[in-house]
């Protein structure tokens, strides 16, 4: 019987785990058309699962020591989670990958988008819209909008709300806002639009853990979810609070 393809994204010491598993290892690039073909992705850390939704991967992903938000596996069980995969003993679910568009073009971001100010200590103008409805203006350093594996990150942080796994909403919460009492929204996945209002300094388009160019004062930055990835999720994977 061929052994199930395994991609490997990010520390290949993994690839042991896949071996006794069952599984052919695989190191791959995700800018190439060779990781389309594996059976399975395995991704390791936070960084792997970005670099998967980054490359638009599409085969089954395994994430491991990613954090609970990603339904991950502890790497000490990733052999008894792989031949569950292997085996079709797992179930799967889908992380929505946001998708932002702006005049200058396309990007993608697993956990969240932000705007910023390219400047330290100084504030801009952001509007957010949703559904063609004004939600907010309001002076801060940014606006940063989480998927619902996204809030669980720098939106816990800056105290904003954490979406449950599988509920069809972002998490928009101002960076720094010059007022101390502003609020914070979830917002449905379609139809949300964020606006700059001032063009004091330069405001940055942020997506993941990579700076995808600047936006100009009276553009659009429209978000919305059209892909996702697909997570196997095996007994060892962790739960969706936990």
């Amino acid at each position: 019987m061929q052994r199930p393809t395994v991609g490997i994204l990010g520390d290949q010491t993994v690839a042991t785990a896949v071996t006794a598993a069952g599984g052919e290892p695989l190191a791959v690039d995700p800018t190439e058309d060779a990781v389309a073909e594996t059976d399975v992705v395995v991704a390791v850390g936070e960084a792997g699962m970005l670099t998967a939704a980054d490359a638009g991967i599409e085969s089954p992903l395994v994430p491991v020591d990613a954090g609970y938000a990603y339904r991950s596996v502890e790497r000490s069980a990733l052999e008894r989670a792989l031949a569950a995969v292997f085996e079709q003993r797992h179930e799967t679910v889908e992380l929505p990958v946001a998708t932002a568009r702006t005049p200058l073009g396309e990007t993608r971001a697993l956990a969240e988008l932000m705007l910023v100010t390219g400047e330290p200590a100084r504030i801009s103008e952001y509007t957010v819209v949703s559904r063609a409805e004004r939600v907010a203006t309001f002076r801060a350093d940014g606006v940063v909008v989480a998927t619902p594996a996204g809030s669980t990150g720098y939106t816990r942080r800056a105290d904003g709300p954490v979406v449950a796994g599988g509920v069809d909403a972002f998490a928009v919460v101002p960076v720094a806002p010059f007022s101390t009492d502003e609020d914070m929204w979830v917002v449905p996945m379609d139809g949300l639009e964020l606006r700059v209002e001032r063009d004091e300094t330069p405001v940055e388009l942020l997506a993941d853990d990579r700076t995808t160019g600047s936006v100009v004062p009276g553009e659009s930055v429209r978000v919305g979810v059209e892909t996702s990835l697909s997570v196997a999720v095996v007994p060892e994977s962790s739960g969706r609070f936990r």
